[in-house]
């Protein structure tokens, strides 16, 4: 069997960021496709959050190392204040020290085929180049979303960096992985003596997860008896998922008595920005529809998800490029799916091709307006659309897993 070294920060027990899913089912999966990983992750001191509910989804058996590593912003700050150097690429940087000197030692120790490294902390690819470079081994960059985008970084030495890491990463790793065709398109295009080495790799649910959580479900239990409640389960950003016009529109619909109190609810899980979404609910006088809930265990929040009546998407079109993660397991529920995002975003493409069309603009009070009732009333009369069964049973993190080992076999 061959190895491959994983250098992934996003890795149990991290808690509150869907993005640990990715790595974590690869680790899982990979050994069905004749790859066993090793995996290079930070340790658990540099993580805001922590949580053990995964930590018993890392098979038995598979390497795991934790290189030290510091949260800049929160260990290495005085007064909430730190040098600016300190934080680039990210605030993550102290790990790329520790992590390449522990990364050439698991290398001699393990003798692995490849290397692997993702995206969303820049230094995970740092230390995938500089592991590269040192050892000769074909480099898979995982970048999944793009890293700079007009405006993005906003801090034009974090995005200096980030060019400086994109532009080695396409010109040295053997392929370059993105989890969406129009990333996908825009490297290739932005690099185009490369683009043949630019891959499309989504993101996927794990069927076995879901089965397991499947067995709990209770028929006919409903989050809020008596109300249709939508769940919007993972983080609120306060620009990429702006809920705006969502609570205005709510605001609207109230005082036009399209949507009664006591008739439906909003519930927010784990959307770190409980104050933002409190704070809107009082200015638009809707707090009565909202219910704003924290973090669970992984397994319960996709039980949640299968007992929810509807499930609520949220994607501005800054992000049209991206798909978030989360979106996959919202089609393995196989539950209503209201989308509030830009029709021409990849978002929406993919919930289409999944026979999702109940789609409005995030930030249009008016399409907002429109749609919520009609959804609302589809729910109560069951005359809802659902995911299309063959194109969610597409969709599993083993069938991307089998993408991802073939890809390994090629470089």
């Amino acid at each position: 069997m061959k190895r491959l070294l994983m250098i992934a920060y996003h890795f149990p027990p991290l808690a509150g960021s869907s993005g640990i899913q990715r790595t974590l089912r690869f680790v899982q999966h990979l050994p069905k496709f004749n790859w066993e990983p090793i995996v290079l992750t930070a340790d658990p001191r540099a993580y805001e959050r922590t949580s053990d509910d995964l930590m018993a989804d890392i098979p038995k058996g598979v390497v795991v190392r934790r290189a030290f590593a510091l949260d800049t912003a929160r260990q290495l700050s005085i007064a909430g204040r730190y040098i600016g150097a300190m934080a680039r690429p990210d605030r993550w940087v102290s790990w790329k020290i520790a992590a390449v000197r522990e990364g050439v030692r698991m290398i001699r120790e393990f003798k692995p085929q490849a290397i692997w490294s993702s995206y969303p902390i820049a230094t995970a690819h740092l230390i995938g180049a500089e592991l590269q470079k040192r050892s000769g081994l074909p480099w898979i960059a995982d970048f999944r979303d793009p890293m700079v985008q007009e405006g993005y970084p906003p801090d034009p030495l974090v995005r200096k960096s980030y060019q400086a890491i994109e532009e080695r990463a396409l010109a040295t790793a053997r392929y370059s992985t993105f989890t969406t065709p129009s990333a996908a398109r825009t490297y290739q295009l932005r690099y185009p003596g490369n683009a043949d080495r630019v891959v499309v790799l989504e993101n996927g649910y794990d069927e076995e997860t879901f089965s397991s959580a499947q067995n709990n479900v209770t028929q006919n239990r409903k989050i809020h008896p008596g109300a249709v409640t939508l769940l919007h389960s993972g983080i609120v950003y306060p620009e990429e998922r702006d809920p705006s016009e969502l609570f205005a529109a709510l605001g609207h619909l109230k005082e036009s008595g399209r949507i009664i109190p006591g008739t439906f609810k909003i519930r927010f899980r784990a959307s770190v920005h409980d104050d933002l979404l409190c704070a809107l609910a009082d200015k638009f006088k809707v707090a009565e529809f909202i219910d704003c809930q924290p973090p669970i265990p992984y397994r319960e929040a996709l039980l949640e998800m299968l007992n929810a009546d509807g499930l609520l998407v949220m994607q501005a079109s800054n992000c049209n490029e991206q798909i978030p993660a989360k979106i996959y397991e919202y089609l393995r529920a196989r539950r209503p799916i209201l989308a509030l995002t830009d029709p021409a975003g990849d978002t929406a493409v993919t919930l289409r091709c999944a026979g999702v069309n109940d789609i409005a603009r995030l930030d249009s009070r008016s399409e907002i307006s429109e749609a919520l009732p009609r959804f609302i009333e589809a729910i109560v009369q069951s005359k809802v659309i659902m995911p299309h069964a063959e194109i969610v049973e597409q969709a599993s993190r083993e069938g991307r897993t089998e993408q991802l080992a073939r890809l390994l076999e090629s470089a």
